[in-house]
This record gives structure tokens, C-alpha cells and sequence, in this order.
């Protein structure tokens, strides 16, 4: 249509033609689309590069190493002898710590805070839950190293020895500074997680489902048990999923309290050791180009799998966990 005849029907009406506000509506949707594409391509692309650069200067101890690189126990740059056993065992020991510990105090939090709180105190509580979250990780290394370890080489080691002394966990020489440390600084950095997700998909059980079984008679305890854990099992474990994410990679807290030496194969707590994240923490200043370079950079791309598969299972489990509550409403 000639443009002289586009203004001329929008003065008969005041309006422009309907065929131009349609043209103009898909391509502004059309735009929109592009921009959203955009950000996700970036994204993507991102999270390509950065394996990208960790496989391509992972390649030296590759070809070097092989899989002994996840065997070896030693990380001697002198010798160019590099080995991350120890390290993956560190990593694992202190995040499954961790967990043990921060799930059943983390649900039960959330449980008291969505079910049993008094109202006036439900939000200034969960202020203060959250208010972990925002503290730096360093903070809680100099906690444990100031406060935390000392308390375990002076009582909280020797009594766990004394008592607990028969399980292989709890024997050894105490040093304060070891696994159990960082494991009790990652439960504590990792509980607000824990009972933010718990607590917020506890407080959306539909109320009906509540009354329902109190109207069968069923107490608080049973309406917890059979209503509210079960509706919200699968976003309590995305809640866990997100923790035990932060448990494997969390550096500089781990770093100041783990102890960051290696001692003889064994599975004491009191042993003091090294994760993944404190091993590329305490050498990447002193790094040189070459082997050492390349074991540290190989060492972060087994972190980077390692979260990833965590997050791949986690996702099939949850996948899984919706379809069995589904398939339980459906009968």
C-alpha cells in the first residue's frame, strides 16, 4: 500500500491500519524473542568456554598422567609428580559430612518454622536463618579457625575419641584442624539453603489437604509425616541438591580450616587434609606454566564434573520423585 494512502486511512478514524498494528506487533514479539535467544546463546556459550579452557590446558597432565592423576597421591611440583586422591577424597569426606549433619537440622528448622513458630517470631527467626546465607565464606574460616578448631583439639577431639574412639572415623592423633573441622564449618554455611527451600514448599501445602486429615483426626505429627513431607519431599531435595553444590565447591573457608596436608591413607576425621578447591587456592599464586599449571587447571576441571554429574543425578531423582507423587495422586 503507497504511504500517502497509509496516512490518509489513519485520518479517517484516528487509528493507524489494522494490518500495520499486526505487522508491528510480530515484529516486536519477533524482537523480543531474538533478544531472549540472545542472553541464552551468551549463556551456553559461556559455560562452553569455560570447559573449553579447562580441557585445552588440562591436556598436558592428560597425556602425561592419564587416569593415574586421579590415583596419585602426591602433588609435588619439584618432582612434577602430580596426583589429586587425596584431594577428591577431601572434597567428598567433608561435603557428605556436611550434609549428615546440616539435612536433619536444616528440615528440622524449617518443619518448626512453617508448622510450630508463633507467628510473631516466624519472620524476625527466618531473618535470621537467611541472614547465614549473606555472610561471607571467609567469616566462617576465621571462625573456625579462631574459635571452632580450637575447641575441637582441646575438647570437642579428645572427647569424641574417648567415647567414640572404636569406630575408625574417630581414631587419631587430634589436631583441631582437620576434616571434622571443615566439615562442621560447611554444615553451618550450608544449612541456610537448606531451610530457606524447606521451609518456603512447606508453606505452600495446600491447606485443604491440612484440614482434611485433622478432620479425620489424624494429630499434628501425622499431618507433618503424611501431608506436608511428602508434598514437599521434592523441592526439600532440590534444597539439598543446592547445598551439597556448595559443599563440593566452596574454597577459602575449607581452606583456612582443612589444614591443607596430606596425611597416610584413612578415614580418622581428625586427619587434616585438602579438598579440590584448596589445593588450586594454595598453589595458583606459585603456579608456573607447564605441568603444574596444567595439574591445577585438571583439578578444576574435575570439580566442574564433578558438580555437574551431581546436578545431572539430582535432576533425574527430582524428574523422578514428581512422577511418583503424581502417579500416587493419579490413584
Amino acid at each position: 500500500m503507497p504511504q500517502g494512502q497509509v496516512f490518509v486511512e489513519k485520518k479517517k478514524d484516528g487509528r493507524w491500519p489494522a494490518w500495520l498494528m499486526k505487522a508491528g506487533w510480530y515484529l516486536g514479539d519477533m524482537l523480543f524473542r531474538g533478544i531472549l535467544l540472545l542472553f541464552v546463546l551468551l549463556t551456553v556459550g559461556l559455560v562452553l568456554g569455560i570447559i573449553w579452557v579447562l580441557i585445552s590446558n588440562s591436556l598436558p597432565t592428560i597425556q602425561a598422567f592419564g587416569w593415574h592423576f586421579l590415583t596419585n597421591q602426591a602433588f609435588d611440583p619439584v618432582h612434577n609428580i602430580f596426583g589429586v586422591a587425596p584431594a577428591i577424597f577431601g572434597t567428598l569426606v567433608t561435603a557428605v559430612f556436611a550434609l549428615f549433619f546440616a539435612v536433619p537440622v536444616g528440615v528440622g528448622a524449617a518443619i518448626f518454622l512453617a508448622e510450630f513458630c508463633p507467628r510473631s517470631l516466624r519472620i524476625p527467626l527466618a531473618f535470621i536463618a537467611d541472614l547465614l546465607a549473606a555472610v561471607p565464606s571467609v567469616v566462617f574460616g576465621l571462625w573456625g579457625f579462631l574459635v571452632l578448631a580450637p575447641w575441637l583439639f582441646h575438647t570437642g577431639e579428645p572427647w569424641l575419641q574417648q567415647h567414640l574412639g572404636f569406630l575408625p572415623l574417630f581414631q587419631g592423633q587430634p589436631h583441631g584442624l582437620g576434616l571434622l573441622a571443615a566439615g562442621v564449618v560447611l554444615a553451618i554455611m550450608v544449612l541456610p539453603l537448606i531451610i530457606a527451600v524447606s521451609r518456603e514448599v512447606m508453606l505452600i501445602v495446600p491447606r485443604e489437604q491440612r484440614e482434611a486429615l485433622f478432620a479425620l483426626g489424624g494429630t499434628h505429627w501425622e499431618v507433618i509425616r503424611y501431608v506436608v513431607l511428602p508434598f514437599a519431599r521434592v523441592g526439600i531435595t532440590g534444597g539439598i541438591i543446592l547445598a551439597l553444590g556448595r559443599a563440593l565447591g566452596e574454597t577459602m573457608a575449607v581452606t583456612m580450616v582443612i589444614g591443607n596436608q596430606a596425611m597416610p591413607p584413612g578415614w580418622s576425621l581428625f586427619n587434616t587434609g585438602y579438598t579440590l578447591s584448596s589445593v588450586i587456592a594454595n598453589q595458583f599464586g606459585e603456579a608456573t606454566p607447564g605441568l603444574f599449571l596444567s595439574a591445577l587447571l585438571e583439578a578444576g576441571l574435575i570439580v566442574f564434573l564433578i558438580t555437574l554429574l551431581t546436578n545431572i543425578l539430582a535432576r533425574l531423582l527430582v524428574a523422578q520423585m514428581g512422577r511418583t507423587r503424581i502417579g500416587e495422586f493419579v490413584v
